[in-house]
C-alpha cells in the first residue's frame, strides 16, 4: 500500500479503530443506460468509502453517483428525475446544447416528491457530458454527497471510427473527486480539508483490463480541486476529445490538466503489457502557487485558506487508480485512427464576431485573506431576479475572461460550446484547443473564447454562467443571460422585477400576474397560497424564522419546470 493511504488510515485511527493495512478496492462501475428514456430516482444512501465506515451519501439510481447515460445525436430523449432526497432539487445537463427550459439550472428546481421529464433532441457532437444538481446555494451539498454521472454522447463520426467501445472492457468512466470526512466519517461539503481523493466514490481503486487500447472518459467533478492527470512513470497516452467532443487528430500527452467541471477522454495503449501496473497519478507538485491543489492555494505563500494546511494532496503527487493489466480480449483495438473529427475544428472568425463581452472576477475583499472569503463576477453577486446579459439570437461572440483574484478559477458556460482563442495573448496548448465548456482562468490571467448562440431563444427562462469551483458558485459567483430574437432585444432588456424586498423583515411584495401562488421553505413545505390577481400582493413574513424561500407562480399544478418568473427567491432575515 502506498505511504498516503497509509499515512491516511492512521490520521482516521480512533474513527476506523484499527491502522490495519487496507486492500485496494475494486473501482466502482456505475450502471450503463442506453434507452432514449431513463429514469434517475434521486434519494439518501450509504457508502463505504473509508475501511468499516458507512458514509450518508446522495445518489441516482443508488447510494452514490449515478448511471451513465449513453444518447445518439438527433435523437428525441426523455429523462425522468425523481426528487426523493426530501428537500428541493434541481438536476443540470451539464455540457448539453439543450433550450433554456431543459438545461435545468437554478430556476427550474423539482420539489420533494416530484419528478421533473424534461423532453429534447440530442444536438451535441460525440463527447463526455455529465449531470448534476445546480441548485442556487446547494449545488455543493447536493454533488459533494453523491449525486453527479455522466452522459457519453455517440455520433455517425465517431461510431465509423475504430475506438475502443465496449463499456467495463476496454471503455470505461473515471470521475475524479476529493472529499472531507469529519471525524464520524461525514461529508463535510463545504471543508478545504478534502484529503481523501476517490475515483469513482472508491479510495485507493484498482481496476482489471486488457492488454490493449484502453479508453477512459475523465471528468475532475471535485468541490474545487484542480487534478494534474498522468502516470506516475510519466508514460504518454493520446487524448482524442475535450468537453465538447473529438478532436481532430489525436494528441500525444503525459498530463491532462483537469480543473473542476472540465472533462476529456483519452487512450493509454496497454498493449504487450500484461501481468504489468499502471498507477494514474494527480502531478499537483508540478502545480504553480494560485491553484486549488498546489502547495499554496493563493499566488503567494502568505495567502492562506482555513483547513487547507496541513493536507497532504496539496502540492503532493498521489495515486488515483491502479491498473493491473492482463489478457487482452478478442477483436481488440491495437491502433487510433490518425484522423478523428476535422470538423470539430473552429470555425469561426474573429473578425466576424457581433458583440464582444467581459467578465472579471474579483473577491469580495482582497488582500491577503480574500481567498476566505466570496468572489464576484463583474463586481457583483449571483442575483436570481437579475439578467446580466440579453443576447440576440445566432450572436458570434468573444468573452474575455480576467481574473483580478489571487487563486484560479474555472468559468462555465451553459447553452454553448466555445473555443479557446488565447491566455494573455498566447494561442492554447494543444490539448485545450478542442470544444470546450469550462476554461480555467489562472490568478491574474485573462482567456479569451469565442462561441455563437444558437438554436434556442427564451426571454424568460435564463442559462448561467458561473466558476465551477462549487463553493464559490453557491457563494455567489455566477451570472445569468437570456438568448432573444434580434427583434425582441429592447423589449427583454430589462428583467422584470421580482419579489421585494429581499432580504425582508416584515413584509414581502410581487406580482403574481393573476395566476394561483404558493410560498414554500427550502425543504419544500408550503407556508403560503393565494388564488392570484393583477394587483400586488403583500405577504406578511415577520414570524417567519431567517433563510431562503421560493414563491412559486404557476397556474394548475405549480409544476416545477418552471420560468425565472415562475419560481423567485426571496431571503427573510430579521
Amino acid at each position: 500500500m502506498n505511504a498516503f493511504f497509509t499515512a491516511r488510515l492512521v490520521g482516521f485511527a480512533g474513527l476506523l479503530g484499527a491502522t490495519t493495512a487496507h486492500a485496494q478496492s475494486p473501482l466502482l462501475l456505475p450502471e450503463f443506460l442506453t434507452d432514449t428514456e431513463v429514469t434517475l430516482t434521486l434519494d439518501h444512501g450509504e457508502h463505504e468509502f473509508l475501511p468499516g465506515v458507512m458514509t450518508p451519501t446522495l445518489g441516482a439510481n443508488g447510494p452514490v453517483l449515478g448511471p451513465v447515460i449513453e444518447a445518439h445525436r438527433g435523437d428525441v430523449v426523455t429523462w425522468n428525475v425523481v426528487n426523493n432526497i426530501g428537500e428541493i432539487t434541481t438536476m443540470h445537463w451539464h455540457g448539453m446544447h439543450v433550450a433554456p427550459e431543459n438545461d435545468g439550472g437554478p430556476h427550474s428546481t423539482i420539489a420533494p416528491g416530484e419528478t421533473w421529464s424534461p423532453s429534447f433532441e440530442v444536438l451535441d457532437k460525440a463527447g463526455t457530458y455529465w449531470y448534476h444538481p445546480h441548485l442556487h446555494m446547494m449545488t455543493n451539498a447536493h454533488v459533494s454527497k453523491g449525486i453527479a454521472g455522466m452522459i457519453w454522447v455517440r455520433d455517425d463520426v465517431e461510431q465509423a471510427l475504430t475506438l475502443p467501445r465496449t463499456y467495463g472492457v476496454d471503455e470505461f468512466p473515471l470521475v475524479l473527486q476529493t472529499k472531507a470526512f469529519d471525524a464520524n466519517g461525514i461529508i463535510e461539503p463545504d471543508s478545504n480539508t478534502d484529503d481523501v481523493a476517490m475515483v469513482n466514490a472508491t479510495v485507493d481503486a484498482v481496476l482489471d483490463v486488457p492488454a490493449q487500447m484502453l479508453r477512459f472518459h475523465v471528468l475532475n467533478g471535485s468541490s474545487q480541486r484542480v487534478f494534474n492527470v498522468g502516470f506516475d512513470d510519466d508514460m504518454t497516452f493520446q487524448l482524442i476529445a475535450t468537453e465538447g467532443g473529438l478532436i481532430d487528430a489525436p494528441v500525444t500527452t503525459a498530463r491532462m490538466r483537469l480543473a473542476p467541471g472540465e472533462r476529456c477522454e483519452i487512450v493509454v495503449d496497454a498493449s504487450g503489457m500484461e501481468g504489468q501496473t499502471l498507477t494514474l497519478v494527480s502531478h499537483a507538485s508540478e502545480f504553480s502557487n494560485g491553484i486549488y491543489g498546489a502547495t499554496n492555494p493563493g499566488m503567494g505563500a502568505g495567502m492562506s485558506m482555513t483547513g487547507y494546511s496541513p493536507n497532504p494532496l496539496n502540492g503532493a503527487d498521489f495515486p488515483l487508480l491502479t491498473l493491473q493489466v492482463g489478457p487482452a480480449t478478442d477483436n481488440a483495438v491495437t491502433s487510433l485512427p490518425e484522423v478523428l473529427d476535422p470538423s470539430n475544428a473552429n470555425p469561426w472568425n474573429e473578425a466576424d464576431i457581433d458583440q464582444a463581452r467581459t467578465i472579471t472576477m474579483s473577491p469580495v475583499t482582497m488582500g491577503m485573506n480574500q481567498l476566505n472569503g466570496e468572489f464576484l463576477l463583474n463586481g457583483a453577486p449571483f442575483n436570481m431576479d437579475v439578467i446580466n446579459h440579453t443576447i440576440p439570437l445566432n450572436n458570434l461572440e468573444t468573452w474575455t475572461i480576467t481574473n483580478m483574484s489571487g487563486i484560479g478559477h474555472p468559468f462555465h458556460i451553459h447553452d454553448v460550446q466555445f473555443y479557446i482563442l488565447d491566455r494573455d495573448g498566447v494561442p492554447p496548448s494543444a490539448v485545450e484547443q478542442g470544444r470546450k465548456d469550462v476554461v480555467f482562468v489562472p490568478a491574474m490571467q485573462t482567456a479569451r473564447f469565442i462561441t455563437a448562440f444558437e438554436d434556442f431563444a427564451n426571454p424568460d427562462i435564463p442559462y448561467m454562467y458561473h466558476c465551477h469551483m462549487l463553493t464559490h458558485e453557491d457563494g455567489g459567483m455566477m451570472g445569468q443571460f437570456v438568448v432573444v430574437d434580434s427583434d425582441n432585444v429592447e423589449e427583454h432588456a430589462e428583467h422584470e422585477a421580482g419579489v421585494h424586498p429581499s432580504p425582508a423583515r416584515h413584509v414581502v411584495r410581487f406580482n403574481s400576474h393573476g395566476e394561483p401562488w404558493r410560498v414554500v421553505d427550502m425543504r419544500g413545505v408550503q407556508l403560503a397560497e393565494g388564488v392570484g390577481s393583477d394587483r400586488e400582493e403583500r405577504l406578511d413574513v415577520s414570524a417567519w424564522p431567517n433563510g431562503m424561500y421560493l414563491l412559486h407562480t404557476r397556474s394548475e399544478s405549480f409544476e416545477t419546470t418552471s420560468t425565472s418568473r415562475n419560481v423567485q427567491r426571496f431571503v427573510v432575515s430579521h
